[in-house]
């Protein structure tokens, strides 16, 4: 059980940390028009403070209504349905890989401000860290409240601790300067003396841009079982925390970045008067100019101090989706809308398959968008707010269903108040995922807006599958149904070990008829094989059947197909002998035949494939050297 103290970092990291990105992507919006409409910044900034007061407010009352651990998709499913569930899983997947992408993108934007001979080596660095994050929790490495907090609580106090200095700096005169503050900006083309519908666009892009506080806001919700008791109160409280400090270090950086007059672009070729090359040079963050500006320079203990945990907290909290994403994934698949080899978990009680899936995905997108921020984020918030959306509608009718069932007039008071926070906050979340769609829809929003869709009806199918396969697996009524005949067909390519086994074996089993069955390729062949067989006197017949194309799988499934037709009331046992080798390089000089049959064999219906194998002695050793090992692998070969 997590004190507040220690809560507060495990699961405040995200939110926290996406306050060192949001004031620059309003900046880079803004921009786009020259210096003209940094104005704006404050009233954007404002906006995005009263949403995120609200978004607070309502998830404070998802954490009193579900102290279980709600969560976005546990109050959708429970209040608005399966549907509304599974929208708010698929916008939540898409959420957790984008923390990753845009978190350790983020977090190498910081360390490239720190040192910037790694400008060019970004995406490598990127990849690096999302690889170093997959060992780590492919190896089963558990966060403590410990490795949370420290970087967490660096980060807040040195964060509120450049506000404070660069806020008393321009109180008594001395305001900091930004390096870029004596740059001038080149507007991109037809964005100049906005007026009207255009200005408004802009400033609602500058808006929906700003929005990426607001991410991760409801992880509290997801984890108030893991609070001390009282559970709701401790979580709510905790997030009231939350809320206040996001929104004071949010305010703060954009009040400095407008008082140094920070320039920032995504284009450094737009910036007069900017040193090197901008082909190939980079602008420092924007919370790193601040601190450069207010500490005394970039070689100043106090800049790599913030550059360092802004860098810290953003890889922190980028390894929070790699709990989230494999833990939804493996709920999910235990709700049968995800393959069930996502709730399987590896030898490190991990999930494995979840974290390399999440990996995978937000490993290609950091080198599809080559490691920009700016990029990325366009991607990003339209998941979050969806989840929030329907979130917040589903707490307005739980309430409504609490207010149907409970009499006890305090008790209504308190719902009716919640009521009205949940459906503020469904009704404004609802409005930004509109303007986020609308502003961002074609600056690569569109890919989540597909993406989401996919995924929602990927897991309806995966669903529907299940519950086909379930329905048909079910056992019908009358018991165990024996067949009336068993036909024993033992296949045969050469006279040696694996098939006098497998002759015995499918003996042994008692059927009503044995046939040994071979294919033809030669006739020398079939002739050696005739003469060994009446030699060594085997009691049972050997059919041969004829292969004009020297198909051996296609006579095979010929004669089980012809045998099924005279008896298709009978069970058919088709034995393959085949032989173990120990190293996977012996499998490639060896005939796979055998794996071909039973992939064929596998949809015959009335048929059943019983492998029969013959460990060579170099199985034998390679299970000595590793006793407690899997079994080797198995190079296959008919007879």
């Amino acid at each position: 059980m997590l004190p507040k103290r220690i809560a507060l970092p495990v699961f405040a990291s995200d939110p926290l940390s996406s306050v060192a990105y949001a004031t620059q992507e309003i900046l880079l919006v803004l921009t786009l028009g020259g210096l003209a409409y940094l104005h704006l910044a404050p009233w954007v900034a404002a906006a995005v403070v009263v949403l995120l007061a609200v978004v607070v407010l309502s998830y404070r009352q998802v954490v009193q209504a579900y102290p279980s651990g709600g969560g976005s998709y546990e109050v959708a499913s429970r209040n608005l349905g399966p549907w509304a569930g599974l929208v708010v899983a698929s916008a939540l997947l898409v959420d957790y890989v984008m923390t990753v992408a845009v978190s350790v993108a983020a977090g190498v934007d910081n360390i490239i401000s720190a040192v910037p001979a790694l400008g060019p080596y970004r995406v490598a660095v990127n990849l690096a860290f999302v690889a170093l994050l997959t060992a780590m929790n492919l190896r089963g490495v558990r966060e403590s409240g410990r490795m949370f907090a420290v970087p967490t609580y660096l980060f807040i106090a040195g964060v509120l601790a450049m506000v404070v200095t660069g806020l008393l700096q321009t109180a008594f005169g001395h305001a900091p300067v930004a390096e870029s503050a004596g740059w001038q900006v080149h507007p991109e083309p037809g964005s100049v003396g906005l007026t009207g519908m255009a200005l408004v666009l802009l400033t609602l892009r500058a808006f929906s841009s700003g929005c990426t506080a607001l991410t991760g806001a409801e992880a509290i919700s997801n984890g108030v079982p893991a609070f001390r008791p009282p559970k709701a109160r401790n979580a709510a409280t905790t997030m009231a925390v939350m809320g206040g400090l996001s929104i004071s270090m949010f305010a703060g950086i954009t009040a400095l970045a407008l008082i140094a007059d920070v320039r920032y672009v995504e284009d450094t070729c737009q910036l007069v008067g900017f040193p090197g090359s901008c082909a190939t040079g980079s602008q420092r963050t924007v919370i790193a100019q601040i601190a450069a500006a207010v500490f005394g320079g970039t070689h100043s203990v106090m800049f790599f101090y913030i550059q360092a945990a802004t860098a810290l907290i953003l890889i922190l909290a980028a390894n929070t989706a790699f709990n989230g994403f494999p833990l939804l994934s493996a709920i999910l698949a235990e709700h049968r809308y995800l393959p069930r080899q996502l709730h399987t978990r590896g030898d490190r009680l991990a999930f494995s398959n979840g974290i390399i899936i999440l990996a995978v995905v937000a490993g290609t997108l950091i080198y599809a968008f080559q490691g920009s921020v700016t990029r990325l984020i366009q991607l990003y918030i339209l998941g979050v707010f969806t989840s929030f959306t329907l979130s917040q509608a589903g707490m307005v009718r739980h309430w409504n269903r609490e207010l149907a069932r409970v009499g006890d007039p305090g008790q209504r008071r308190r719902m009716h108040r919640s009521r009205v926070i949940n459906a503020v906050g469904a009704c404004l979340t609802a409005l930004v995922l509109v303007v986020v769609l609308v502003t961002k829809f074609s600056h690569g929003a569109y890919l989540v807006v597909i993406a989401m869709p996919v995924l929602y009806v990927m897991m309806r199918g995966i669903r529907r599958h299940y519950d086909r396969v379930a329905s048909e697996l079910r056992p019908r009524p009358g018991g165990i149904v024996l067949p009336s005949r068993t036909h024993a067909v033992v296949l045969v390519s050469q006279l040696h070990q694996p098939t006098l086994r497998a002759l015995g074996y499918a003996k042994a089993t008692r059927p009503d008829s044995l046939t040994a069955l071979t294919v033809k390729i030669s006739d020398e062949e079939v002739s050696a094989l005739r003469a060994e067989w009446e030699e060594r006197q085997i009691p049972v017949p050997l059919t041969v059947m004829a292969s004009p194309y020297r198909d051996i799988t296609g006579s095979v499934l010929e004669y089980i197909a012809s045998l099924h037709r005279e008896h298709p009331q009978d069970l058919i046992a088709v034995y393959i002998p085949e032989y173990v080798v120990g190293h996977w390089w012996e499998q490639l000089l060896h005939n796979q035949s055998a794996l071909r049959l039973k992939a064929r064999l596998l949809f015959q219906r009335g048929v059943m494939v019983t492998s029969v194998p013959w460990q060579l002695d170099s199985s034998d050793r390679v299970a000595a050297q590793q006793p407690y090992s899997a079994s080797p692998g198995a190079g296959s070969k008919v007879g």
